[in-house]
């Protein structure tokens, strides 16, 4: 098996910041040196990376993607083998997608779908998520044989988007109590989705059909009262593991706030969009250009204080992780779906790439930390899914995924700069960050490198997950 040795970085980790150097053994981490031991040890390898000014840190966990995805009468126009390939050009080593059950649908034949779908294409490593949209006695038994058979041991439900994925209150008890028996994590995508209908047809009968009604007919407040919601079922549930999906609205961080203050188990996700884009900035652009930056829960207003408030939640952990939601679709014949009707656009942002590049630029502005970089997206994520420490890590034994970030070059994210998601648009179009990632490696295996992706399809392998190592 290759050794490869790389020299003279900062190693970065969730805890703190090192000078050494990383031997790698093949597929795994073999030894963390101090600076001068390679050679008084004689450590010798088959190739050597010097990082020099750059920062050595775990490979991008990104667990909340949508490669394939039907929606909306169309289907996300990443396969897995293109948006693995972008999250491999964006210092993700690791995503978590997830299979996909309606109601009527067998689990066990959904998952086999998705499986199908993944092996063989992918660029890095891979998990899924179970997506329960039909709760009944089958797919209950199904939730219990995936966490104990199967390495899937997470379940999304959706109060949102009632006849598709939707779940009422009964249906979300009974799923909660099973993955209280059996230890996994409920994913919640918390809106209020039967109000949420309601506004939605009022405002297309008043003609208010443009995008930026996507936003404006799923106010914060129902994403809030979903969320209080989704708490007070997982704590009569047994105190389900419970974790909040895409949160977007300060709302809905203070309930997650303070039913942490009382010791639940519940956590949250935000993405980049919430950090970045608004309602006024992006769905608001002239003509049907707004489209682009449709998804759910929606891009909020700028003139209140969601984004700073989201950044406080990553500083103090009531956000534990950054994931994007990637579900891209294009503007032309996708996003157009809805032209004349703000409801037929599918949902969704390609983001897989951008997230180490966005969230860094957060440690540039300082909002968060390096080492908070690295822990909201790789470590946590990693540990709250329980991948870790094979994943999120660098460390012996640990998976090599390893990115290699110059905090001295600059990057531009655009159609004509860096994208390469299968997407005919950026949402972060002309966005410029301070730093770039320079080396990736997927156990071992140089995936990117001098702006070159050098990984294959196929590389990428199913990473069976235990139980979540996140709980209280």
């Amino acid at each position: 098996m290759a050794r490869t040795l790389i020299t003279n970085g900062t190693i970065v980790s969730a805890t703190g910041r090192t000078a050494g150097d990383v031997l790698v053994d093949g597929e795994t981490i073999a030894a963390i040196l101090a600076p001068g031991q390679v050679e008084a040890l004689g450590i010798t390898a088959d190739r050597t990376i010097d990082a020099t000014g750059k920062y050595v840190v775990p490979g991008g966990v990104d667990v909340h993607t949508h490669m394939e995805l039907p929606f909306g009468g169309t289907t996300a126009s990443d396969t897995f083998e293109t948006g693995t390939r972008a999250a491999a050009w964006g210092g993700v080593t690791t995503i978590v997608d997830f299979a996909v059950q309606q109601a009527g649908q067998n689990v066990y034949d959904c998952l086999s779908q998705w499986h199908a779908k993944a092996e063989g294409s992918c660029a890095v490593d891979y998990g899924f998520h179970q997506i329960i949209g039909g709760v009944d006695e089958e797919s209950l038994k199904a939730m219990t044989y995936l966490v104990d058979h199967e390495g899937i041991t997470s379940f999304k439900l959706f109060m949102a988007y009632p006849g598709v994925y939707y779940a009422d209150d009964g249906q979300i008890l009974r799923a909660m109590q099973n993955a209280s028996e059996s230890g996994a994590v409920i994913m919640m995508h918390a809106e209020n989705g039967i109000a949420i209908d309601v506004l939605v047809a009022q405002a297309i009968a008043r003609g208010e059909t443009d995008p930026m009604y996507h936003s404006l007919t799923r106010p914060a407040e129902l994403e809030g009262e979903a969320t209080h919601r989704a708490i007070q079922l997982a704590k009569v549930a047994g105190d389900v593991p419970l974790y909040i999906v895409h949160m977007s609205a300060s709302e809905a961080l203070e309930e997650v706030a303070e039913a942490q203050h009382r010791g639940q188990n519940v956590f949250a996700e935000t993405c980049p969009q919430y950090l970045y884009l608004t309602l006024e900035d992006q769905l608001m652009q002239p003509g049907f250009e707004g489209a682009k930056w449709v998804c759910s829960t929606p891009l909020r207003t700028k003139h209140e204080h969601h984004q700073s408030d989201l950044w406080k939640g990553l500083r103090t952990n009531e956000l534990a992780v950054v994931s994007t939601d990637h579900c891209p679709f294009c503007f032309k014949d996708q996003k157009e779906l809805g032209l004349g009707n703000f409801s037929k656009i599918p949902n969704g942002i390609g983001g897989v790439e951008h997230r180490m590049e966005l969230i860094y630029q957060g440690v540039v502005t300082g909002e968060l930390t390096l080492e908070r970089w690295v822990e909201t997206c790789s470590t946590t994520p990693a540990r709250m899914f329980g991948m870790y420490p094979r994943k999120g890590v660098i460390a012996p034994g640990s998976d090599a995924d390893i990115l290699i970030w110059d905090p001295g070059a600059t990057t531009t994210i655009g159609v004509e700069h860096k994208h390469h998601m299968n997407m005919d648009h950026s949402a972060y179009e002309g966005f410029q960050i301070d730093g770039k990632v320079d080396t990736v490696m997927s156990r071992g295996r140089v995936i990117v490198e001098h702006d070159t992706y050098t990984g294959a399809p196929g590389h990428g392998r199913f990473v069976e997950r235990g139980l979540s190592q996140y709980l209280r």
